[in-house]
């Protein structure tokens, strides 16, 4: 009975972290992006925080820092595009599934 306990307060001391960093919204609440002529982009950062549960949805392509996107182009590190293609592809996934999903038009997301 004592190991069972043990092994289960173990349990919790680790996984205690990855339960409390999932749920938890870091970052700006809306981050606004540069969109090329057809405008720029509000990206509301929360929602896809709560809705997808895994910042390497985005974050596999540019690092957790400010303008580091628009720093990636610039550097010809990322192309001007590949983010929004892979939002893009997420929203459209979303939409062949039935499921909730942003945009999948150009003026959805762009605003002059």
């Amino acid at each position: 009975m004592k190991s069972k306990i043990f092994l289960y307060i173990i349990m919790l001391i680790l996984l205690a972290p990855f339960s409390y960093s999932s749920g938890q919204n870091t970052g700006s609440e809306n981050i606004v992006l540069e969109g090329g002529r057809l405008g720029k982009v509000s990206f509301p950062h929360h929602i896809h925080q709560n809705t997808l549960g895994d910042c390497n949805y985005c974050h596999k392509l540019f690092p957790k820092a400010s303008n580091s996107i628009k720093k990636l182009i610039a550097e010809g590190k990322l192309e001007k595009k590949e983010v929004m293609n892979n939002c893009s592809k997420c929203h459209k996934q979303k939409v062949e599934n039935n499921e909730k999903a942003g945009p999948t038009t150009c003026k959805g997301c762009h605003q002059k």
